[in-house]
């Protein structure tokens, strides 16, 4: 997910806090932790159902704002927003007594005599630094993983979307006390600010080269990271597969949310056998869905808009580029007032093109064929890992050899976004796309030490056996041990 540092002032009525104030605000969050710390489940589990309570609540002001920041469809904040959220508040809810208890850890023969657990504590005070792309399920679902574990947590949302921030503020502030959740607005300089600060945790959403910027700050401070990055994202459609199938859910994978979506699909790899009737099923979808032609589409309620002038710039420049290297638009490269951009598919796009070389996070969809399944795969495997893989494939040893050929954050088989829907699956990256993982128990994890406790209950302990001083006995003992076990 794209989130970069940018200069334009936070638009929320209020000057950002400084520095100083910064410090203050995370002092009083290390005083109440742990307050915070001790709190049980059935308390964590009221809080995140009064968080749950107040989504709703906010429903409708929640879909004003998404709309005023980038026209963002009701229906899509309903899906991809607050539908998410639950989900997540659902399941942790649903299972956090039994994350909670420590986990028993088998005895070995070596230490026979103890009794050994792992305990799951709160790492501390987290940030979570959110992107503008889901302002709300990327700045929420983490703090579901935070208070879970028993963390406090400073939020800083994005200065892209001004209005959500605003009203996730104001969500925020009537569930908890700032002491355990606070809200920082500002730009870069407010982000930069926070990451000077001793935090115990952070998690990010954004992209690889502010990603950096994160691990680096946090290394000053040896606090650990989550990093939710990004990539290209690739599909992989082989000859096998049901192009229409494919088609439709592709257009909505890659067009909801005009293409603003960390884990959309970046390009099409598709068996050449296959590649024209897969181009023209998607050009009919993308009509279906939001209109028969660019002005329609551009009238549509159903598809939003980019977030402001500098990406519609950036998507245009990629677009034109494509085109002076000799790329087609199979469909749409429209684009108009407001920051709208017309569902684009791109063929015979050359791989020196810069929609080819950097992730390109808009409604833009290079559709390139291949001959055999290992060219598609050894395309795949010259860039960096990405944060997501789709194949559409009937053939399941197909399938197998994909997964077993390349590395990504994860993966859908015969569709696209729905492994980041599942509670129960981890959510991350691999390599650049990200360290650490998110979503569920592994939220839950990412904000909790696992520590281990053993206990000796024999004051006779047979290990006794091979404390100094070394003597024959102990080194004969030493060999046995170092032969059978």
């Amino acid at each position: 997910m794209e989130v970069r540092p940018a200069s334009p002032p936070p638009s929320n009525g209020a000057a950002a806090p400084d520095a100083q104030e910064i410090a203050r605000l995370v002092r009083r969050q290390k005083a109440y932790w742990p307050a915070v710390r001790r709190t049980t489940a059935r308390e964590r589990i009221a809080k995140l159902k009064r968080l749950r309570a107040a989504i709703l609540d906010h429903r409708q002001a929640l879909r004003d704002a998404l709309y005023e920041d980038f026209r963002k469809p009701p229906e899509e904040v309903d899906l991809t927003e607050l539908l998410t959220v639950n989900t997540e508040i659902r399941h942790a809810v649903r299972h956090l007594r039994r994350w909670m208890k420590p986990r028993r850890a088998g005895t070995p023969l070596t230490l026979v005599g103890t009794r050994s657990e792992v305990r799951y504590e709160p790492k501390g005070v987290a940030l979570i630094i959110a992107p503008w792309n889901y302002p709300v399920d990327l700045t929420l679902g983490p703090l579901v993983g935070a208070v879970a574990a028993g963390c406090t947590a400073v939020v800083k949302p994005s200065e892209h979307t001004p209005a959500t921030s605003r009203a996730v503020e104001h969500l925020l502030a009537e569930v908890f006390d700032a002491r355990e959740v606070a809200v920082v607005q500002g730009d870069h300089r407010a982000a930069q600010a926070l990451l000077e600060q001793p935090f115990d945790h952070i998690y990010f959403t954004g992209s690889p080269a502010v990603g950096k910027i994160v691990m680096r700050a946090a290394a000053e401070h040896l606090a650990s990271v989550t990093l939710e990055l990004g990539g290209k994202s690739p599909v992989l459609i082989d000859a096998t597969a049901d192009v229409e199938d494919a088609a439709h859910k592709i257009t909505f994978g890659k067009f909801t949310n005009a293409g603003q979506t960390c884990i959309a699909p970046d390009y099409v790899l598709v068996h050449e056998r296959v590649h024209d009737a897969f181009v023209e099923a998607l050009g009919r979808h993308i009509r279906a869905a939001y209109g028969p032609d660019a002005p329609a589409r551009a009238a549509s309620a159903g598809y939003a808009r980019i977030v402001n002038d500098r990406h519609h710039g950036r998507l245009r420049g990629l677009y034109e580029d494509a085109l002076a290297h000799g790329a087609q638009a199979a469909t749409g490269a429209a684009a108009g007032p407001g920051c709208y951009l017309d569902p684009t598919v791109l063929t015979d796009v050359p791989a020196q093109a810069e929609v080819m070389e950097e992730e390109i996070f808009g409604p833009v969809l290079p559709v390139l064929p291949f001959a055999t399944l290992d060219d598609a795969i050894a395309a795949v495997n010259r860039r960096p890992n990405p944060l997501a893989l789709y194949i559409f494939s009937q053939d399941d040893d197909a399938v197998e050899h994909i997964l077993q050929e390349t590395t990504a954050g994860g993966t859908c088989v015969n569709d696209t976004l729905l492994h980041f829907l599942h509670p129960g699956l981890p959510f991350g990256g691999a390599g650049t796309s990200g360290i650490g993982k998110g979503h569920g128990h592994h939220a839950f994890l990412a904000f909790s030490n696992e520590r281990p406790v053993l206990r000796q209950r024999l004051k006779r302990s047979p290990l006794k056996l091979f404390y100094p001083p070394y003597t024959d006995r102990t080194r004969r003992l030493i060999d046995l041990l170092l032969k059978y076990r």
